[in-house]
């Protein structure tokens, strides 16, 4: 079953979310339970979670691939992801950019990395586990959704209050071109001591995109809009489009309707790394894709900070 976000999670006035608000405590319910049962943080190895409390595409995985760049530089160190059969291309990206771990849970995945004598293990998603607690914990957000309407699921798309972030570490704002200020504003007044950092997306291999030419896009990723929003910022042409659920996997009849789609519109294909990674290998070579670099603004005071929790 593949998940497609409410746009009415992200509209400040919705009747839906109001109807839906009384489930919300539902949630409250169980994130109180879950804040207040004694979770399991091993002296044997440092674990690091780059997470979130809003729901999808705050950047997570890239940043966890960056900061995995970072620590290798000075620590054996794994990325990690609990197992699950609906998140594919995140795993498959953790495995093609870095060394990566899996199990079916993630108790198994630290006893693992003990058992290889790994020094750190990098979580990507976990902040919402009831068993395991994390030596530094990294919130992600995008601040082009900022948090939706502000409503806990299911009325809403965040998984936590922002109260919430008086438990964690740090947060990692992805904003491309416009500041975070409403956002770093929100978050302070809910958590004065967090580190608040940010960071934006350059494409690496904008050589191999060819300009002049029209594109029909496709993605399935959980905010959309932020690769059609790169691909005008860099002056690409954009032609039709087609959106799908994040983490979708693809059918050859998927695929075969874009091609077709494209042709008709006499434009060439193009999708994220991401989808790409996903896509069956006999089409790839139909199929082109942008590939983003992360940019870590004030890189070095965040490492800092890491390095004191897993030295």
């Amino acid at each position: 079953m593949y998940f497609k976000k409410p746009k009415f999670w992200d509209e400040k006035f919705s009747l839906i979310s109001y109807l839906l608000w009384p489930l919300t405590f539902l949630l409250k319910i169980n994130n109180f339970f879950r804040h207040h049962k004694k979770k399991v943080l091993s002296n044997k190895i440092k674990t690091i979670c780059i997470g979130n409390i809003y729901i999808g595409g705050t950047g997570k995985t890239p940043s966890t691939i960056k900061i995995y760049d970072l620590i290798k530089k000075i620590k054996t160190v794994r990325t990690a992801k609990k197992y699950y059969s609906s998140q594919k291309d995140e795993e498959i990206l953790l495995r093609e950019k870095t060394k990566f771990l899996t199990a079916n849970n993630r108790k198994e995945i630290v006893k693992l990395a003990i058992k290889k004598k790994i020094e750190v293990v990098i979580f990507d998603d976990g902040l919402q586990d009831g068993q395991i607690d994390y030596n530094f914990k990294i919130v992600c957000f995008d601040a082009e959704t900022n948090i939706g309407n502000g409503f806990l699921i299911p009325a809403g798309p965040l998984r936590e209050n922002l109260d919430s972030l008086k438990k964690y570490d740090a947060v990692l704002i992805k904003c491309n071109d416009q500041g975070p200020h409403f956002l770093s504003k929100l978050i302070r007044k809910h958590s004065s001591k967090i580190k608040i950092f940010t960071s934006n997306y350059k494409v690496a291999n904008l050589d191999k995109i060819k300009r002049h030419n029209k594109y029909f896009i496709f993605s399935g990723i959980g905010n959309p809009n932020s690769f059609e929003k790169i691909l005008k910022e860099n002056k690409i042409k954009i032609g039709g489009k087609l959106i799908f659920p994040d983490h979708y996997s693809f059918t050859d009849k998927d695929i075969q309707n874009i091609i077709n789609k494209a042709k008709k519109d006499k434009a060439s294909v193009l999708t994220t790394e991401k989808d790409y990674v996903k896509i069956p290998k006999k089409y790839k070579k139909h199929i082109q894709y942008l590939k983003l670099k992360l940019i870590i603004h004030k890189q070095q005071e965040l490492m800092k900070l890491i390095k004191l929790k897993i030295k």
